[in-house]
């Protein structure tokens, strides 16, 4: 009988005898337990699926019937992971069936390999190093269920997904707000200085919050940052209404340069933080409530005026932190344009900052990554956990419609104020 036809399991049943009899050989496999207990393994699986396939259809091989319910059609391989390493399953094919086969084996055994598989990779985000990990997913016998090899190889498996969020299509984001923030870890073996990690996620039109963006930044430079923001654009990133950012100016000047028909909102968090950094101590309260009655305004006329009363009030004794208040007062107070409701989410990048708290709670495990890679597939795969942790906001019908009319209002004024540049520039000609 041709080899082809003979039944998978009987083929390593043969393989098993031919390995069992040769003990005594000198080219005998060094890993003779290993290498039986891995066809041991194959040999039970693949003689279950067998037995699916003969209940199902209701014959033997070659036993002719003219009762049965389809016809073997050959097999598909397969490759399952196990302690042993992977092992080959022919998994037999069924045709001209009354119903379609299904092996109800096949799920479960295939099911316990990707849950093993994911608890490594979770296990892994969450701060276990590989010898950790290799350690935690033993049996009641000691048998490693993972090695480290194929821990390795499902850590790479991050680095592909986080390729393919760099990758995503934006477009069918409707994005009214977006944040930028930068988490600083050590990319380099050999090297001390912390590099810069760019952050930018959103807040979508029905109140949704999404990661939109991880990339390397350097030093939030402005060449970084309209390369990062520019990508966002490529991948159909509309135009959000506001943005919010700290004060560095590289990705300013950046940001007034990609996203120019976008408000940008200054951090309030960390520009209170500058302020309030240049008064004596038995100060700050005291100008925090005056900050705030500028900041938290009801209205942008009511900030303007308390704003004036500020500068008025503390100009004299505290000079550097009325300069500092000054110093690109307006983008402070763009929220105010927007939805009463919204503002309290839209005035600081926190949320950013809070997924950094975990982010630097795993990083912590490791003293220094070892290149940028590892380094950039780690921080990935800890904040899109946590984002998809991420509430979100209620946006009603009315607050879209003051979106829209935000939006086109912005739209128009951004159109205006290009006619009036092209039309300083033709009388300078």
């Amino acid at each position: 009988m041709p080899k082809k036809r003979i039944p998978p399991s009987e083929r390593i049943d043969n393989e098993i005898n031919k390995l069992r009899y040769n003990l005594d050989e000198e080219d005998v496999p060094k890993d003779v337990l290993g290498k039986l207990i891995k066809l041991a393994m194959q040999r039970i699986i693949q003689e279950t699926l067998e037995n699916e396939v003969l209940d199902f259809t209701g014959r033997e091989y070659y036993k002719h019937n003219q009762k049965t319910n389809g016809y073997r059609n050959g097999y598909e391989s397969s490759t399952l992971k196990t302690a042993e390493g992977a092992v080959t399953i022919e998994r037999p094919q069924v045709r001209d069936g009354e119903k379609p086969f299904e092996s109800r084996t096949w799920p479960h055994l295939k099911k316990r390999t990707e849950q093993l598989e994911y608890m490594a990779v979770e296990m892994y985000v969450r701060g276990c190093s590989t010898r950790d990990i290799e350690e935690l997913l033993k049996d009641e016998d000691g048998h490693i269920l993972l090695s480290k090899s194929a821990v390795s190889r499902l850590n790479e498996k991050l680095w592909d997904e986080y390729q393919k969020f760099c990758r995503q299509d934006l477009s069918s984001y409707d994005v009214v707000y977006i944040f930028t923030d930068a988490v600083y870890e050590p990319l380099r073996m050999f090297k001390s200085r912390k590099e810069a990690i760019i952050v930018i996620w959103g807040i979508l039109s029905d109140g949704a919050k999404v990661l939109l963006s991880i990339r390397h930044g350097n030093k939030e430079s402005y060449e970084n940052g309209v390369e990062i923001l520019r990508d966002l654009k490529k991948r159909g990133l509309k135009d959000p209404v506001l943005g919010v950012m700290d004060g560095a100016t590289g990705m300013i000047k950046a940001f007034k340069e990609v996203f120019y028909k976008t408000l940008r909102q200054r951090c309030l968090f960390h520009k209170k933080g500058n302020i309030l950094s240049k008064v004596p101590s038995e100060m700050i309260s005291q100008m925090k409530i005056d900050l705030n009655a500028v900041y938290y305004a009801g209205d942008m006329e009511s900030a303007k005026r308390n704003a004036a009363l500020f500068s008025k009030k503390y100009r004299l004794m505290h000079p550097s932190a009325v300069e500092c208040f000054e110093d690109d007062l307006e983008s402070c107070l763009q929220h105010l344009r927007c939805p009463a409701k919204h503002r309290r989410h839209i005035t600081t990048t926190n949320l950013v900052e809070r997924s950094f708290g975990e982010e630097n709670r795993r990083s912590k495990v490791i003293p220094r990554f070892f290149t940028e890679k590892s380094g950039l597939k780690l921080i990935y795969a800890t904040l899109i956990r946590v984002a998809q942790r991420w509430n979100s906001i209620k946006i009603t019908f009315n607050e879209q419609t003051q979106i829209l009319a935000l939006r086109d209002e912005l739209k128009h004024a951004t159109v205006k104020e290009r006619n009036i540049k092209l039309t300083q520039k033709s009388y300078a000609l």
